[in-house]
């Protein structure tokens, strides 16, 4: 019988990440800002000299949730930088793929996110109305980055992520950035959110 296949990755940190039982003390922040940092966002079908990457949108999701919801508690703004943190293993797969693969995908996310959560002090499932709340600042920064660098016009992102108030939009921007800057940005960003839980 052969054996089965593997199933764990290795991290730059050492770690070796089991991806099918994740667990958080395999789980190192800096580990999740690099692979992030190198993962594009729309499949890297932007604009510009360097992909928009999942660490650089995870900074904007942030900043956006934190202008939606003044008053949230640091830990909330950690759990939206770390919205995608699963997608450093497992990479960034555009919606349709996702409903092509199936629910196996959305679970597989799910136990990631999950250790990941619990690694940094949050809890392994997020309440639904953090969950909600992150999902509509996520909602924003795919509005965001369609129509600036991923060549949607105006009238298809409002079909497909809903117009954001002119208030955010005036609000933030979109960097493209080289990898190695993102990465020390998100990691700071975690160091700094962290300090205040």
């Amino acid at each position: 019988m052969p054996p089965p296949p593997r199933a764990w990755q290795r991290m730059l940190s050492g770690r070796r990440l089991d991806l099918l039982d994740p667990t958080p003390m395999d789980i190192e922040v800096e580990d999740i800002a690099h692979g992030l940092a190198f993962v594009a966002r729309w499949n890297g079908q932007t604009v510009g000299d360097y992909a928009y990457s999942v660490a650089e949108h995870s900074l904007l999701v942030e900043k956006i949730y934190a202008l939606q919801n003044p008053k949230a508690p640091p830990k909330w703004r950690l759990a939206a930088l770390l919205h995608d943190a699963p997608e450093y293993v497992i990479g960034d797969m555009i919606s349709p793929v996702k409903a092509a693969v199936g629910p196996s995908y959305s679970e597989l996310d799910e136990k990631l996110a999950a250790a990941i959560h619990i690694r940094f002090g949050l809890p392994g499932a997020l309440p639904k109305t953090v969950k909600a709340a992150i999902k509509r600042a996520d909602k924003v920064s795919a509005w965001l980055e369609a129509v600036k660098i991923a060549g949607f016009d105006e009238t298809e992102a409002n079909k497909f992520f809903g117009r954001p108030s002119e208030e955010i939009l005036n609000s933030i921007s979109i960097d493209l950035r080289p990898p190695v800057k993102v990465r020390e940005d998100y990691t700071k960003r975690h160091a700094e959110l962290l300090a205040l839980i």
